[in-house]
């Protein structure tokens, strides 16, 4: 009985060995700090979706939806949420170093314009005339001109204001500015914490509704994880999916996953955050359609287009190059019904 107790003992450890070394360790990088809006990344890590895929998924804050992109590159971090813009920028110019998106999230563009009510502005031709305030080198900033084009706009009629991002909404709040542009789903909530109301008290005008049909934030991993362990991809891809729709249902079990990743988190605010990204950049005509992660071909063969345009940029990177859906469940398996509760 002892001896058969003995190598039951060892043969647990053996096999608990084993398990351990297959699991792969795979650094995620966030598109910035700990957000309610992260919180299918969070669901997954908590409830073990990752572990079960044999992951160890280990998540980073981030610098920006654009530096998870560079962050990606120098081999620091194997994958991450960020700006599939920020792929095709530097998918022009270096293709054998950018990162691929294999899982998008929001599929429509939170790139905006804010405006006091009591600005005088009501329609973007009332843009000519006013200061707008822009943080250098953003994707809003940066395709202002081909907002500009697009919709006829007299360009030399309207005045930039390069600033820092922190200060955007404190110079509109006083009036130093006639109009921001704005990452929305950041901008909404800093006038929420700057105790202003962003809906009763400020205009808002999306580059999507404009002319800039755009893609934005995703899950993407680096091309040496791609094609060094393609099966991990998978199950990264398959436990973020598993999470996502979970967290569409119920917000409040999102909301547990990311306080116990970080307990400093306003949690009411960033609830209204988490919800604020399923009801205005991720549930739409197109993602019931073909279901979350996935995109349309034609429609980022155009928004590649649009990024070469505002960045001139000098190749034309295709979509193959931003977006593989190599990794996507079956489409039975997308379906994401999203409740607010």
């Amino acid at each position: 009985m002892l001896k058969r107790l003995t190598a039951l003992a060892v043969g647990s450890v053996l096999l608990t060995g084993s398990a351990l070394a297959q699991e792969t360790t795979i650094k995620f990088t966030l598109g910035w700090k700990t957000q309610g809006s992260d919180a299918a990344f969070f669901y997954a890590k908590d409830k073990g979706y990752f572990k079960e895929e044999g992951l160890n998924v280990v998540i980073d804050q981030g610098e920006g939806s654009g530096a998870t992109v560079t962050r990606i590159m120098s081999g620091a971090w194997d994958a991450g949420f960020g700006d599939v813009n920020a792929i095709i920028q530097n998918s022009s110019t270096r293709p054998q170093d950018a990162p691929v998106m294999v899982y998008m999230m929001w599929n429509q563009p939170p790139f905006s314009i804010v405006t006091k009510n009591t600005s005088g502005i009501k329609t973007i031709k009332d843009f000519e005339g006013h200061t707008l305030g822009g943080a250098q080198g953003t994707p809003t900033t940066r395709l202002l001109p081909v907002f500009i084009q697009k919709n006829g706009l007299a360009g030399d009629k309207i005045k930039v204001t390069n600033m820092a991002p922190n200060l955007q909404e404190p110079m509109l709040i006083k009036g130093d500015i006639d109009a921001a542009l704005v990452f929305n789903i950041t901008s909404y909530f800093n006038l929420v914490l700057n105790r202003q109301d962003p809906e009763k008290d400020y205009r808002w005008f999306s580059f999507g509704e404009f002319g800039l049909d755009l893609y934005s934030n995703g899950v993407m991993v680096s091309q040496k994880l791609l094609a060094s362990n393609p099966k991990a991809v998978a199950g990264l891809v398959r436990a973020i999916n598993k999470a996502n729709i979970a967290v569409a249902k119920d917000q409040n079990a999102g909301m547990a996953s990311v306080v116990a990743f970080d307990n400093l988190v306003d949690v009411p605010v960033e609830k209204r955050r988490l919800q604020y990204s399923f009801d205005k950049l991720m549930v739409s005509p197109e993602m019931k359609e073909i279901g979350v992660g996935d995109i349309k071909d034609d429609r980022m063969t155009r928004a590649i287009g649009m990024v070469v345009e505002g960045y001139d940029l000098k190749r034309t990177p295709t979509p193959k190059e931003v977006f593989s859906r190599e990794f996507l469940p079956a489409r039975g398996d997308r379906e994401l019904v999203y409740t607010a509760n």
